[in-house]
């Protein structure tokens, strides 16, 4: 494993930011051998419940580094499966929607073997710090990066001990900034915001009361609230003993002007006024336990890489919590960034690898902040409704239809006219990209030794070729096209060595029985021959090449 052991580095990659998104990055960089070292505030992890809403992509991540059944017997822990998201009056009131009627609705295992699924993000977070500790990474808690410095050969770090005060500089061959939103990083690079800006001062109010009555046994995870004190969403544990009440606005915002200011009172009298009014039990018996102020804003940084630090998560975008992007967008961002900064670092690929993260994330990321904001102005805010409002588009096309457009990408001429998605804006019907170049390696059920399994588990370390039932020329060349430091595996996809149903994988993949994709390490197609070469190894090389950007 890489370990920072080159003269004057102390560690390969300093991740600044230990939560969601800075534990998912070390725990992937960890499975392509690189321990990171992470600068994290907290001692301990936030306790606070924060992010739970998971989507497929991101469980399918997941299960690329082993810990989808251990995140999923969390979930089971707390909370109730496949919860329905509704809007209503108050908890004991009236329906108002069926947001969501059913958590996988319009899921099946043909187009993932993973389902969405709540689980708390500090629970989350406990699961990737374990995971990326045991190979190797580094947490280094109570610590907060102060200042950054970089220059060709590398960036130097001044960390400081919350506690104490007391500052120390590490050396590092690379930085990533997932530090949130007020990111000291991104501050320190001088890149700023672009976007929609702050439309609300919003609150989070953690509370303990006795809502049983109201909710037990109702298949909701969660429920939001619009009536004319307010605006927002609960979430509850699941024995309904607990929870936090999000609230957006306050009063008429049609006519009222500081409707968008939730934090102006957050006297426990107020706060409790709100949880009260939220279950619609006004004599209710809640007990405040925290609360957080912060600002709902839409907005993206205007690059994600400088030199030798890149961003990602809250450092690199912020919205607003409906749909749950900011979290999964984030634990992409790190899985896009990790077999990158995992290779530039060992030395098998050049920088200009790296720098087709911003390429494709921050558009990816772009559509998302504003399908977020999109949900935050139907489900809490439709007062804003005459803004520039993005067209609804569903979930599964963002979660897994998402397209990656860089030079690192072999893109096909007729791509941008293919009615099966929208090759400008970058995102398509996952059932209909069919291994479009640049999308999501499509999911399908193999036999293999008597098991069976998902393609996508052949992917998350290696480059894989995969060729159609007569593309063994393919497979053959393989051998001689493969870099030094790059493990490529490949596959004939038939009823030998890996048995889909017929004719299954051409279809998905949308090539001929002599055909071929190459498959990143991410899971996403770098390239695609539809039918047979007289070249193989010339067109597989090539390609290879490109997506190492050789």
């Amino acid at each position: 494993m890489a370990r920072g052991d080159e003269p004057g580095v102390d560690a390969p990659v300093v991740i600044a930011g230990g939560g969601l998104v800075g534990m998912a990055s070390a725990a992937f960089l960890a499975r392509h051998g690189v321990a990171a070292l992470v600068v994290e505030r907290m001692r301990g992890g936030s306790r606070l419940p924060r992010a739970a809403h998971f989507h497929l992509r991101t469980l399918e991540l997941l299960r690329a580094i082993g810990v989808e059944e251990e995140v999923k017997r969390r979930s089971e822990q707390d909370f109730v499966p496949e919860g329905a998201i509704v809007s209503m009056d108050s908890l004991a009131g009236r329906k108002l929607a069926d947001i969501i009627p059913s958590l996988n609705v319009g899921v099946d295992d043909t187009l993932s073997p993973c389902r969405r699924l709540f689980v708390t993000q500090p629970g989350l977070e406990a699961i990737l710090r374990d995971q990326a500790t045991a190979a190797g990474a580094t947490v280094m808690e109570g610590s907060e990066v102060a200042a950054v410095e970089q220059d060709d050969d590398r960036v130097t770090v001044v960390v400081r001990d919350v506690d104490s005060g007391a500052e120390r500089r590490l050396r590092t061959s690379y930085l990533v900034g997932a530090d949130g939103a007020h990111s000291t990083v991104r501050e320190a690079l001088g890149i700023p915001f672009d976007g929609r800006g702050v439309f609300s001062n919003s609150v989070t109010i953690y509370f303990t009361a006795d809502l049983a009555p109201q909710m037990l046994g109702k298949p909701l995870s969660v429920v939001y609230v619009n009536n004319p004190v307010f605006g927002g969403f609960f979430r509850l544990a699941k024995d309904c003993q607990s929870g936090f009440l999000v609230v957006n606005t306050v009063g008429d915002p049609r006519t009222d002007p500081d409707a968008a200011n939730a934090a102006k009172d957050t006297s426990v009298e107020r706060m409790t006024e709100l949880v009260r009014v939220g279950a619609g039990v006004p004599d209710l018996d809640a007990r405040i336990d925290g609360v957080a102020r912060w600002r709902s804003s839409s907005d993206v940084a205007r690059r994600y890489h400088d030199g030798r630090v890149v961003l990602a998560g809250d450092a690199a975008h912020v919205m607003p919590p409906n749909g749950g992007f900011g979290g999964n967008t984030g634990v992409q961002d790190a899985y896009d960034l990790a077999w990158k900064l995992a290779l530039v670092v060992k030395g098998v690929a050049p920088p200009a690898l790296l720098a087709t993260y911003d390429a494709e994330r921050r558009p990816v990321d772009t559509f998302t902040v504003e399908q977020a904001y999109t949900r935050y102005v139907t489900r809490t805010a439709p007062h804003l409704t005459a803004t520039d409002l993005q067209p609804f588009v569903a979930d599964l096309e963002i979660e897994l239809g998402y397209i990656y457009r860089s030079p690192a990408i072999s893109v096909e001429e007729s791509e941008d006219r293919d009615e099966r998605y929208d090759g400008q804006s970058g995102h398509g019907d996952p059932r209909r990209t069919r291994g479009v170049p640049g999308s999501r390696a499509p999911h399908l059920w193999l036999e293999r030794d008597g098991h069976r399994r998902s393609m996508l588990d052949l992917f998350g370390r290696d480059f894989v070729v995969l060729a159609g039932p007569d593309g063994g020329a393919w497979c053959d060349a393989a051998p001689e096209v493969a870099v030094p430091g790059v493990r490529l595996a490949a596959y004939c996809v038939d009823r030998g060595e890996l048995a889909v149903a017929d004719d299954s994988f051409t279809e998905a993949y949308d090539v001929s029985r002599t055909g071929a994709v190459l498959v990143r390490p991410d899971g996403f197609v770098a390239w695609r021959a539809r039918t047979a070469s007289s070249r193989p190894a010339d067109s597989l090389a090539a390609a290879l090449r490109t997506a190492l950007m050789h």
